[in-house]
C-alpha cells in the first residue's frame, strides 16, 4: 500500500531541540516578571462558547468575521477555539466570582490561541500569547503599571531597541463625535478604498485607521484627542505624567486603535524596528465595558498580551544569548539483560539526586554506544558489562578528556555527584 505522507497543518509549527530552548528562556521571564509584579497565574480552557467572543471581540471584528475556528460539537454547541486571551479571563472572573477577592485582581496568562489568518513570519494560525490584566481599578496608576510590566518584561529579555506608542481612544460617550468626524473625512474617499474598509465604514469606522492597505489616508484624518470629554483627557494626560516620572519614553499615535471592539480609553503598542512591516511586539489597553458586556457588574480593567512567536524571533535575529540546548548530566550505556536491570537502578538512584540521566535503551555495540552519548552531550557516561556485574563496581567515565574510573557500586551516587561539580 501507498503511504501518503501527513504534514503538520498549514500555519503550525514543531518546536523541539535548538528551538525550544528560546521558549524555555522566554517562558521563565514570563514567570519571573510576573512573580516581581506579584501576578497571579490563570489557565482557560482552550475552547469556549463561541457567543463569547462574539460579545467580547466584537461581531464587526475581522477576528469574529473571518478568522475564528468555529464548530459545533456532538451536543450541538457553538464551540470556537480562542483567538485571544481576555475574554476566556473576564468570563472566568464572573464565573468563579474572583470579585470577592477584593481589587484589584492581578492575573497573568501563557498559552496557544487560533486564528485563521495568512501564515507569515511571526503571525501563525496556532501562536502563543503571554497576557496580564488588571481587573477592578479605573486608575491610571493600573494602565502605567501593566505598561510597565510589559516593558520590564521585554528588557528582562534584553531586547533593546523597543518603542512604546499610545493613545486614548475615549469612551463610548465621546468616542460618537470621533466616529462621524471620520466617517465624514473618509466619505469621499471610500469608493477607492479596499472592501474591508468599506464594510468597516458602517459595522467600525475605527478600523479604518489600522488599515494596512489605505494606510496613507490615515495621515489626514481627524486625530481623536481633538473630542476627548474632560475625564478621558484627564485621565490620558495623568498616565502620561506617570510614565514621564517612571523615565519610560514614548509617543502619542493618534491614529493608534485596537483591533478588538472592547477597548475604551488607553491604547498603546511596543514596538520593534528589527521585525520589518509585522513590528508589534505588545498590543494593550483598557477595557472598563467588557466585564458588564458579557453578563457580570461593571468592572474596570487594563491588560496587554505579547506573541511571543514574535519575541523568540526577535531573540534570534539580535543573536541574545541563551543557555544552550539541555543535555544529559550522565548516560548509562549497559550490555546484556541484568546489566540493563543495574543500569536502571542507577539510574533511580542518580534522577534522586537530581542528575539529569539518560538510559541508553538501544541495543548496539560499545562504539556506537559511546558515539551517541556523545551526541547528546553527556558529561560522564557509566559503563555497565559483565565484568562490572561480577565485581559489583560501575565503570565511569569522564566525556571531555576520556579518562576511566571504577567505582564500588555503593558509592556510584556521591562519586558522580562530586565528579559533575568538579566537571562544572
Amino acid at each position: 500500500m501507498h503511504k501518503v505522507m501527513i504534514n503538520r497543518i498549514k500555519g503550525t509549527q514543531d518546536i523541539a531541540f535548538e528551538d525550544i530552548e528560546y521558549w524555555h528562556f522566554v517562558e521563565e521571564a514570563i514567570r519571573n516578571i510576573s512573580h516581581k509584579y506579584a501576578f497571579t497565574e490563570i489557565r482557560t480552557p482552550i475552547f469556549e462558547a463561541t457567543e463569547l467572543f462574539e460579545r467580547s471581540v466584537g461581531e464587526s471584528t475581522d477576528v469574529v468575521q473571518k478568522e475564528m475556528y468555529t464548530f459545533e460539537d456532538k451536543g450541538g454547541r457553538s464551540i470556537t477555539l480562542r483567538p485571544e486571551g481576555t475574554a476566556g479571563v473576564a468570563r472566568a472572573f464572573i464565573e468563579n466570582s474572583f470579585v470577592n477577592l477584593g481589587s484589584p485582581v492581578k492575573l497573568f496568562y501563557n498559552g496557544p490561541m487560533f486564528r485563521y489568518e495568512k501564515p507569515q513570519a511571526g503571525r501563525l494560525r496556532q501562536f502563543h500569547q503571554f497576557g496580564a490584566e488588571i481587573l477592578g481599578s479605573e486608575s491610571p496608576l493600573a494602565d502605567f503599571e501593566i505598561i510597565e510590566m510589559a516593558y520590564s518584561f521585554l528588557k528582562e529579555l534584553k531586547i533593546n531597541n523597543a518603542k512604546l506608542f499610545i493613545n486614548s481612544i475615549g469612551c463610548p460617550a465621546c468616542r460618537e463625535d470621533y466616529k462621524t468626524a471620520l466617517k465624514e473625512y473618509y466619505s469621499d474617499k471610500l469608493p477607492g478604498m479596499c472592501p474591508d474598509c468599506q464594510r468597516r465604514y458602517d459595522t467600525n469606522v475605527l478600523r479604518l485607521l489600522d488599515c494596512k492597505i489605505d494606510k496613507e489616508l490615515v495621515h489626514g484624518a481627524p486625530g481623536i484627542l481633538e473630542y476627548l470629554d474632560s475625564d478621558c483627557r484627564s485621565h490620558f494626560e495623568e498616565l502620561q505624567w506617570y510614565l514621564q516620572r517612571a523615565g519610560i519614553e514614548y509617543e502619542v499615535d493618534q491614529f493608534l486603535v485596537r483591533g478588538l471592539d472592547y477597548y475604551t480609553r488607553t491604547a498603546f503598542e511596543i514596538r520593534s524596528s528589527s521585525l520589518g512591516s509585522q513590528d508589534q511586539l505588545v498590543g494593550g489597553g483598557r477595557y472598563d465595558g467588557l466585564v458588564e458586556y458579557i453578563g457580570g457588574k461593571s468592572c474596570p480593567a487594563v491588560g496587554f498580551a505579547i506573541g511571543l512567536e514574535r519575541i523568540v524571533m526577535l531573540l534570534k535575529s539580535e543573536s541574545v544569548k541563551i543557555n544552550g540546548p539541555e543535555t544529559s548530566e550522565v548516560a548509562i550505556l549497559a550490555f546484556g539483560r541484568e546489566e540493563s536491570v543495574r543500569g536502571f537502578d542507577y539510574a533511580r538512584r542518580l534522577r534522586k539526586m537530581g542528575v539529569s540521566t539518560f538510559v541508553d535503551v538501544m541495543e548496539r555495540n560499545m562504539r556506537n554506544k559511546m558515539k551517541h552519548a556523545a551526541r547528546i552531550g553527556a558529561k560522564i557516561s557509566l559503563l555497565i558489562g559483565k565484568e562490572e556485574i561480577e565485581r559489583d563496581i560501575v565503570t565511569i567515565k569522564v566525556m571531555n578528556d576520556g579518562s576511566q574510573f571504577q567505582v564500588d557500586s555503593d558509592y556510584m551516587a556521591d562519586y558522580v555527584v562530586d565528579k559533575l561539580r568538579d566537571i562544572s
